[in-house]
Formats: structure tokens, sequence, C-alpha cells
């Protein structure tokens, strides 16, 4: 409309030469010529609006707006339903997983056991359990130094997830493969001991497998289970 100032004499329009149009303008003047509207095909066509005798037809324009926020509905849902489908999957793995931890008969079973599972049930690369010195380390764990938990994981921090990173050195030949990694901290109590620092380590071949902004509630939920089943049995010094 700004570029249609010679349809609007001066006695109808207070706009001079330059100013731009303002609604109540536009309006008033298509009140006074509605027939310049309807039977403009090709304007109303670009409007998306159908013109039936005397009458313009809103339902075209209304009908597209409808099918858009019902493509946006639907979309959303999809991807609601493709999340919860996910999360049922993760879950089911998980308990699944679970199952295999607790046929473990000693700590080397469970060590191969918790990263069978990692790679056949999450597509992981490895995962391992790590138990912090000074004491001794069943076979398939890997040792840690004291103080080597808080290190990692912060003196109050229950987990850490990101990037792999040099000096981790804890998934032994999968550790080219593992590009982020989950850290979850543990305090097994074995028969006869104090508890001690420990962790389960997940390790993904993806670079955005674990992140700081993702939870970790499946992966705390078979360190748990990995952990009261550490427990069943002594660790030889």
């Amino acid at each position: 409309m700004s570029g249609s100032l010679d349809l609007f004499p001066a006695t109808e329009t207070d706009a001079r030469p330059g100013e731009a149009l303002h609604w109540p303008q536009v309006r008033a003047w298509v009140q006074a010529h509605g027939d310049s509207l309807t039977e403009d095909a090709a304007l109303l066509e670009e409007l998306g609006l159908d013109r039936r005798g005397k009458v313009v037809d809103l339902g075209r324009a209304a009908l597209t707006r409808l099918e858009a926020v019902v493509e946006r509905e639907s979309g959303a849902r999809k991807q609601i339903e493709a999340v919860a489908r996910a999360n049922f999957a993760a879950q089911t793995q998980t308990h699944a997983a679970a199952l295999d931890l607790m046929e473990a008969r000693n700590h080397a079973d469970l060590a191969r056991r918790l990263d069978a599972a990692a790679q056949a049930r999450f597509g992981l690369a490895s995962a391992v359990i790590a138990l912090e010195k000074p004491g001794g380390v069943p076979f398939g764990w890997r040792p840690l130094a004291e103080g080597r938990v808080d290190g990692l994981v912060g003196d109050d921090g229950l987990h850490w997830l990101g990037q792999n990173f040099a000096g981790l050195d804890l998934f032994g030949p999968a550790e080219d493969q593992v590009k982020s990694v989950a850290l979850i901290r543990m305090a097994p109590q074995f028969a006869g001991a104090e508890a001690r620092h420990a962790l389960c380590a997940f390790g993904s071949p993806e670079e955005d497998g674990f992140t700081p902004a993702m939870g970790c509630e499946l992966a705390a939920f078979i360190t748990r289970v990995v952990e009261r089943m550490a427990e069943r049995w002594p660790v030889l010094a």
C-alpha cells in the first residue's frame, strides 16, 4: 500500500507525498472502495483469500493457518513421543543390565559383565570399575592413586560428565575409542573393611555421548548396583 499514494485523494487522507500511510487511513479507503479489493483477483490470491460474488471468503486463509498450527503441533508431538520411546528403551536396557550384574560370581566377573552390558546394551566403547589404593584391587578393576576419585569428580562431587582427557587412562585397549566419559562415584564397603573410594567409568565413542548438561540417573543406578554387588565379596589385600 505504501506505493499507492496516488489512490488516496487529499480529501480522503491526511498523508502528504512522501509520508507513510497508517492503518486507519488504509481501512477507511478500503471501506469506501470495496470493489477495488474484491475485483483484484491477483491481490486476493497473494493474500490467500477467495472472492465469491461480492463476498471475500476468509475460509482459505483460516484453513491455511489452521493447517500450519496442526503441522507444528504434530511435529512437537512426534518429538515428545520419540523422546519417550528412547527413555523407555533406555530404562528397559538399564533394568536388563542390572539383572546381568546381579548374576556376577566375583569381582572380576562383575567388571566383565559391566563392560559387556555397556557395549551390548548402550552402545558404549567400554565401562570399568576403578578403586583407590591403599588396599587390594580386584582382578579386572583399575587401580587409582589415593585421592584420585576426589580429583576427578570433586571433593563433594557425585559424578562428572564430559570429554575424555589425557591422563585419565582408565579404559585400557578401548582408550582410543573413548571420546567422552561419565564418572560416577561409589564407596563400596567390602566384608570386614571400611568403605573405600571408587568409581564406575563409562566411555562413549561419540564426542557428545556424555556432556555436563546431561542427567546421569541411569548411569548412577547401574553404579549403585555395582556397588552393592561388590560388597558381597572380600577384597584380598
